[in-house]
């Protein structure tokens, strides 16, 4: 280990590694909302993110984003508002975390609340994303065109 990674090793704390962590999940949250998915998924770790929703695999980072663009893009009523709330972090070591929380997408009258359970690893420095898994519910039902 270098000289300079041991330093920012020892000079990090729960406190700020815990910060360091929200700050990451509000800068998605607000590219999110903006319509910047690049912007969402720079969280991740990318390309070998792990990314599990509705049951099934996404094809890693490349995967995930297309199906963003493809399911959400075009529009900011088809995007919706999301929001992130209720965020516990559990500190696995000074490189690991396990962050679950939960998540609110407006769209239109179509409203789906979820629960987000994300590995997280430092990676020179910085928190990324290296697993996540998404278990949602719509509180109402899609219409026809959200639908299509």
């Amino acid at each position: 280990m270098s000289l300079l990674a041991f330093l920012a090793l020892a000079a990090a704390t729960p406190q700020s590694d815990r910060q360091a962590i929200l700050s990451v999940v509000n800068r998605m949250e607000a590219a999110w909302n903006r319509g910047d998915f690049r912007g969402y998924m720079a969280g991740f770790k990318n390309p070998d993110v792990v990314f599990v929703s509705g049951g099934r695999f996404q094809a890693g980072w490349q995967g995930t984003l297309n199906h963003y663009v493809r399911d959400y893009g075009g529009s900011a009523e088809r995007r919706g508002r999301l929001h992130f709330y209720n965020m516990k972090i559990d500190l696995l070591s000074p490189t690991a975390a396990m962050l679950v929380g939960q998540y609110r997408l407006e769209r239109g009258a179509r409203v789906t609340e979820g629960v987000n359970t994300r590995l997280f690893k430092k990676f020179h420095g910085r928190w990324l994303i290296t697993m996540n898994h998404v278990s949602a519910y719509d509180l109402t039902a899609p219409s026809a065109s959200a639908a299509r």
